[in-house]
């Protein structure tokens, strides 16, 4: 990827997870295009891998499922073995159900359980075995370590949605997550930050299993969606792959703890 310029994130080793579609690959593609080395990881191998053909280089495709412990393991091995450190790490895979409504009454325990286990436990491990492996290789460097923990919650993980419970509550526990994360780094001395995202409803696969919830017209949700939101437009996948950009270069370098909030106006009414 020829670039006539020094990028914003230039040399960096990221990690990026969910990167086969919607913002993760968006999200990929930015960090990439601004000098970063990517490793992209995702359940779905040809979806994954063909992100990382795309961007070429040194990008490469890891097969993960971020709720085993042992796929974190393996996963940051891997990136120190070809890349020896770590320093932008985004937690954005997360599903929004396994089933189709969502409200407290029609939720089972198996569904919220499997939710909670891809958004919330999916980002304490990456949060857990980045941290670490962001230390270490700050270390052996000769340095105090350092790096950038972005992670992905949703204005669903700010207000209320009665009608996606689980996920809401699995987004405003990796909110709580990330301020934790952030003030421990902070208070250790690490030179890790983490900050959090919160997309409104954005143009994606997911995007549209959020239209589908309830069972009604997919088209007439998205028109009703749209008027709700002051800027009278939906989110696209790469207006949130800038905001990460942004917290994981160095110009966010007095930032941490903080959720950035990219809804077009909803969560302002």
């Amino acid at each position: 990827m020829a670039r006539d310029r020094m990028g914003r994130v230039e040399g960096k080793v990221a990690i990026v997870t969910g990167g086969g579609t919607g913002i993760g690959r968006a999200t990929a593609r930015r960090l990439a295009e601004e000098g970063a080395i990517v490793t992209i990881t995702d359940v779905n191998v040809e979806a994954g891998q063909a992100v990382a053909d795309e961007l070429g280089g040194k990008a490469m495709f890891i097969q993960q499922d971020v709720r085993q412990e042992a796929d974190w393991q393996r996963l940051m091995d891997q990136v120190a073995d070809k890349q020896g450190r770590l320093d932008i790490l985004h937690n954005n895979a997360g599903i929004l159900a396994t089933q189709q409504m969502q409200f407290l009454a029609d939720t089972d325990v198996e569904q919220w359980r499997a939710i909670q286990a891809v958004n919330v436990e999916g980002v304490f491990l990456g949060c857990k075995y980045g941290v670490a492996a962001m230390s270490v290789g700050g270390r052996e460097r000769g340095g105090a370590g350092g790096g950038a923990i972005v992670n992905m919650s949703s204005v669903a993980g700010l207000i209320g949605t009665p009608g996606a419970i689980a996920y809401g509550a699995s987004k405003g526990a990796v909110r709580q997550l990330t301020k934790s994360v952030a003030i421990d780094c902070a208070k250790k001395g690490l030179g890790i930050r983490c900050n959090s995202i919160h997309p409104g409803i954005i143009q994606t696969n997911m995007g549209e299993e959020v239209m589908h919830l309830g069972g009604g017209d997919p088209e007439r949700a998205w028109k009703a969606f749209i008027k709700s939101v002051p800027m009278d437009e939906p989110g696209r996948p790469e207006d949130i792959a800038n905001c990460v950009l942004f917290l994981a270069s160095d110009e966010a370098r007095h930032v941490t703890g903080a959720e950035l909030v990219v809804d077009g106006g909803i969560t302002a009414i």
